[in-house]
């Protein structure tokens, strides 16, 4: 049987990826095969089709690191045919055919069931940004925050990152400080509970080894100066979450505020979290993300518009979510 995909190839070192049919033979080895519903479009994804970053290590690939849809077969324990599952990060775009595609075939070990109260669509609305997101607040309770400690900044605050974390930690009770470039999407960020917006340029030049305190704990995606200048302003004993690195892979910092504040800073891997840390995420995320703001966040794409959407991103004219339903 054939199927619709997206495929990478390269060639003199540029990446190039068009919608072609591919047969069920093609599919990478694993013990699930899936029909998928719907993929979408993360930083990551972006910076694996533009070749800004080697993501993808084979072609050519099927890439798309999320994907969401129906087990058709399984010979992996516990999960069955009819199962709805979604798979996030682990080998996908990297060295395994990913999501952009009508059909799927992975490790068992690599699914979550998707929750009850989620669609496949929803599922992807969320996908690796919004699983990421639950991390950080996770990680932000395991050191000690809660809404009486102070105010949460998000960085990225437009991404998907920021935005999904907005709105979980807005309906949490935390008062929530958007950090953004984009200060036209301020509504935006409202309506997804955000308190205050400030300008990112007040974070992402050089500044002062440590200043005066503003914020308990922080969201950031951004990584470089925002994040050196971030942890400069975080009050005593808080706890900042670094999952990105929009604006480099630097920390141009000082020590001083995790030896003079004890401020905590918690690494965010979202690619090989174990299962426990996956299920406990996506549980969380069932309970605490309310959906009429997730869909706020969402727009929805085919496969042939994928390209597309990376070179809007990389020009900031992407906010929150981008589905892509891949049966479009």
């Amino acid at each position: 049987m054939t199927f619709k995909a997206l495929l990478a190839t390269r060639a003199s070192e540029a990446i190039s990826a068009r919608v072609v049919e591919m047969d069920e033979e093609n599919l990478m080895p694993g013990d699930v095969t899936i029909a998928v519903d719907y993929s979408t479009v993360n930083y990551k994804d972006a910076m694996a089709l533009s070749g800004r970053v080697d993501v993808i290590r084979q072609f050519p690939l099927i890439p798309g690191i999320d994907l969401a849809g129906t087990v058709e077969r399984s010979s992996y324990p516990g999960i069955a045919a009819g199962d709805r599952v979604v798979a996030n990060s682990w080998g996908l775009s990297q060295t395994h055919h990913g999501g952009y595609a009508q059909k799927a075939r992975v490790k068992g070990e690599w699914l979550v069931k998707i929750p009850a109260r989620f669609s496949t669509r929803d599922a992807m609305a969320i996908g690796t940004a919004g699983y990421t997101a639950m991390l950080s607040v996770l990680a932000l309770e395991h050191g000690g925050l809660n809404p009486q400690r102070g105010d949460i900044l998000v960085t990225g605050a437009n991404g998907g990152v920021g935005s999904i974390a907005i709105a979980i930690l807005s309906d949490l009770g935390y008062r929530v400080v958007a950090s953004t470039g984009r200060l036209e999407e301020s509504d935006y960020l409202r309506g997804l509970g955000a308190a205050e917006i400030i300008d990112r340029r007040t974070l992402s030049e050089p500044g002062a080894p440590i200043s005066s305190e503003r914020w308990a704990g922080a969201v950031d995606s951004v990584g470089n100066h925002t994040l050196a200048n971030v942890l400069a302003q975080t009050r005593y004993r808080g706890v900042v979450t670094a999952c990105g690195l929009a604006q480099g892979v630097d920390l141009p910092g000082s020590v001083l505020p995790f030896i003079l504040r004890n401020v905590t800073l918690a690494g965010i891997d979202s690619v090989n979290a174990p299962q426990e840390a996956r299920i406990e995420a996506w549980s969380r995320l069932e309970r605490d993300l309310n959906l009429d703001k997730l869909a706020r966040t969402m727009q929805m794409v085919g496969l042939a518009d994928v390209p597309a959407v990376v070179g809007r991103m990389f020009e900031g004219k992407v906010r929150g979510r981008t589905v892509v339903d891949v049966n479009g």
